[in-house]
Parts: structure tokens; sequence; C-alpha cells
């Protein structure tokens, strides 16, 4: 069991991203390796091993950001088989979503009509480029980096992607060239609170965020998946300002998304890291489906609250509301704490009921609740609903305490494991008790040997853990 006996801490800062591009078989995998620290990276000598975008978690002196390996980018892929057009395309899309550009070229060689192709390409990005100059594995091979300064992107770094010789000089680099890192405490009250706008593509989060605007902020088209990064706008709304996110819709899970969608899903999920609660949004015209159902509980399981917006309400006539209303029970039973609110983006209508909904979910995002009164109301539950049977002994519960907040998360120092269902049981009287309207509540326990002492140590052995 993994233990969450811990406190909520700051989530992660949205880190940058950087690309790392070049023709095949320069060494782009072997130096993803060497940043990284392990094989991680399929690295074979021959071109085009590495086709697909992947993304690596890297950190150099304390920074973090994310490393995008691509495949050999051929400028002239038109003249070559699909595979190469399409692998090249990938490395584009690399570019365009990335923050800073790790360019690898094979000081050996020299510069080639295809290196000095995508040199044009990268100038025209804009984006901050880093020249790696690769295979320069001694100090008397370093003159040869030198006639890098031809691609007209900057000083060229010389380094050895196979021995690691100037590694450190090409991260420091790369760390100057990405954008600061943002300031912005978790834990401060002040400031506009952070709403993103999450759902499938087309249900309207654009709409919504220039309703909210009242600008056309966003691009809205007919066509599903207009937004390819997440758009931040600063809104007032009920007399404060908050910060709202329109994302990407999320058409499927990260591993299976491609071309930019990929980059997208990933922005979206940074977007939610970033937030503090999230307003996901489904078209209420349609049925319900299973990415709906995936969406909801991703926002619960990362620890946002959340308020649940049905959106194009002004298409549902009286015979799909009944039916909307049996699919909400029974598809969406898992967030049925989450305040609904019925809404038209494009007309506005009921739009102003969302700061009521996102003030009730934040309030009960950071509740907390005194340790007496949790645990007068926990004897009393326990003593009129004890835990089951398990083994042929019942375990108690010998007092609880809320751990910490944002969201609300609660431990039960316990004699024995308590079931699954005892522990929903617990969760659902707990909202009944003490509200938590729009927020998830964490509920794990620490099993403790009622043989111990009189310090009340847990005793060690497989017994002592904590558990969801």
């Amino acid at each position: 069991m993994v233990d969450q006996d811990q406190a909520a801490g700051r989530p992660d800062a949205p880190t940058p991203v950087v690309a790392v591009v070049g023709r095949p078989n320069v060494g782009k995998s072997t130096l993803v390796n060497r940043i990284l620290g392990s094989r991680q990276a399929v690295v074979e000598d021959t071109p085009g091993v590495t086709r697909d975008r992947v993304s690596y978690d890297a950190t150099w002196r304390g920074r973090a950001f994310t490393l995008v390996d691509t495949g050999g980018w051929e400028p002239f892929a038109e003249r070559t088989p699909a595979l190469a057009a399409k692998v090249a395309a990938q490395a584009r899309l690399a570019v365009d979503a990335a923050d800073a550009v790790l360019f690898v070229v094979d000081a050996v060689v020299g510069v080639t009509e295809a290196d000095a192709a995508v040199a044009a390409v990268l100038r025209r990005s804009r984006k901050p480029v880093i020249v790696a100059a690769n295979k320069i594995d001694d100090a008397p091979a370093e003159p040869e980096a030198h006639a890098l300064w031809s691609l007209g992107l900057g000083q060229p770094v010389a380094v050895s992607a196979l021995h690691g010789r100037g590694s450190g000089d090409l991260l420091d680099a790369v760390l100057n060239a990405l954008p600061d890192a943002p300031e912005e405490r978790y834990d401060s009250e002040e400031g506009p609170r952070r709403v993103a706008l999450i759902g499938r593509p087309n249900v309207g989060k654009s709409s919504l965020l220039n309703k909210l605007a009242g600008a056309e902020r966003a691009l809205v088209d007919a066509a599903a998946g207009t937004t390819r990064d997440p758009v931040d706008e600063l809104i007032e709304l009920g007399g404060q300002t908050w910060r709202f996110v329109d994302t990407a819709g999320i058409r499927r899970r990260v591993h299976q998304t491609q071309g930019a969608d990929y980059f997208a899903a990933l922005r979206t999920a940074r977007a939610l890291e970033r937030a503090e609660v999230a307003v996901v949004l489904i078209d209420a015209s349609e049925p319900l489906t299973e990415q709906d159902q995936r969406i909801v509980s991703t926002v619960a399981e990362a620890g946002r609250a959340l308020v649940v917006a049905y959106n194009k309400w002004d298409w549902v006539d009286d015979d799909r509301r009944q039916f909307l209303e049996k699919e909400i029970d029974r598809q969406l039973h898992m967030v049925r704490w989450a305040p609904r609110v019925n809404i038209s983006a494009k007309t506005g209508w009921h739009v102003d009921r969302l700061v009521p909904a996102l003030e009730l979910a934040l309030e009960s995002w950071q509740a907390r609740v005194p340790t007496g009164r949790l645990n007068a109301w926990l004897s009393a539950l326990v003593a009129a609903t004890p835990p089951p049977v398990r083994g042929g002994r019942q375990p108690r519960i010998m007092f609880a305490t809320q751990a910490s907040t944002r969201p609300p998360h609660f431990v039960l120092f316990t004699s024995g494991f308590l079931q699954a269902g005892y522990r929903r049981f617990l969760e659902r009287k707990l909202r009944e008790e003490f509200g938590f309207a729009g927020s998830p509540v964490r509920l794990s326990m620490r099993l403790r040997d009622t043989r111990s002492g009189p310090s009340g140590r847990a005793a060690r052995g497989p017994g002592r853990g904590c558990c969801q």
C-alpha cells in the first residue's frame, strides 16, 4: 500500500519543454540518455531508430523541464518515403510546442544541406535554439565545432553525448534559454484563484471563456480541437479576479494521442496541476461518454476542487433532460459531491451561477475540521455502525485527525484493516456531516498494534503503515 499520511504539498510548477531535434543519426537519443543519466531512449547505430516524439522528465541544477526526443528530421521529406515525412512532421510539431530547442549537429561531419535547411526553419520559429556540436570527444576536435557558427543560431556548444564531455555546459545553456520559473505560491491566499476549463473537444470551453471575458479571447470554430495551448485570462467576476485557463479538449489518454494532440494533452495536464479548481464542461445535448467519466475522475484523482457544468442547455428538451438525469446518476456517481451548473456558453444563460459554485467548491477544498469535533462525531458513528469483522477480529478505530487540506485528507488510526466498503461508508458520512461539496476527500489508515506499550507507538512489523 502507498503511504498517503502526508500533508498535501505544493504541486510542481508547470515544467518548460525542450525539443531535441536534428537530422538522423547525429546522436539525439544518446544525448537525451546522457542528460537523463540513464538509458531510457532507444539507441542504435542506424539512422531512423527514433520515429515518434517521446517525453522525459529531466532536472538540472534543481530546475525541472520536459525533454522531448524526436525522430531524425529530414527537411526534404517530400522527396523521401511517407514514413520519413511523418517523422519530420513530428519534429516540426515538437518545435512548435517547445519553449526552447536543442539542435543536435554532427560536428565531425560538419554542416550539411539538411542541417542548413533545419536551421532555417528554426530561425523562423523565433524559439530559443541551442546548437549542440556533438561528437567532440576530445580537446583537439573542438575547433570543428566553430564551423557551426555558419548556421546562424549563435554559439555552438561542444559536447560528446557518448562520453559526457561538455554536457554540463550544454545544460547550463539550455537553462539560460528557458523562460523564468513561475514564482507564484501555492499556499498564498493572495492573487487570483486559478480555474481550469476542461472537457472533451467541442464542448464549449473556448466559448465559455469568451463569454466570461466579454471578448473573443480564444479561437472558436465548429471543428473539434481548435484549442492547442492553454489560454489564460484574468476575469473580474463576483467582485473578485479569477484566472481562467481554457485548455485543449481531452480526446483520449495522453499516450494514445498523436501529433499536436499529444502536446496539447501534456499542456492540459500541466494546466490542471496549476489550477485550484476545475470546471469540467459536458455537452448536455449528447449522451455522456466514457471520456466524460475519465475526465471527471482525473480531476478528482488530481485532488482539485470540481464543478461540473452542463453546457448547451438551450439545446436540451424535456425528453433529453430525463435521460440526462438517469445518465448522470448512473455514470457520474463517483462525483455526486460536485456542484452542478446548467449553462449555455453561447447565449450566456446562467453563466453567472458559476461563481457561487466555484466559491463553494474552493471553500470545501480548504476546509478543516477540528480534531475534537471530528472524533466526537466518529465515536458516535462507529458505536452505531462498527467496522465489519475481518479475519475473525473486529478492527477498532482509535481516533482520527485531518492531516491536510487542499483537498481534505483524513487519517484513521486503527487496530486493523478497514474494508473498502466501510471506508466508502465513512467518506459518505463525512460528507453528510461536514459538507465538502465540490472537493474530493482522501481517507487513509494508519494501522497500530494494540499490544504496543503506553507510549502508543505502532508496533514494528507488516501491520504497520498507512493504507488508502
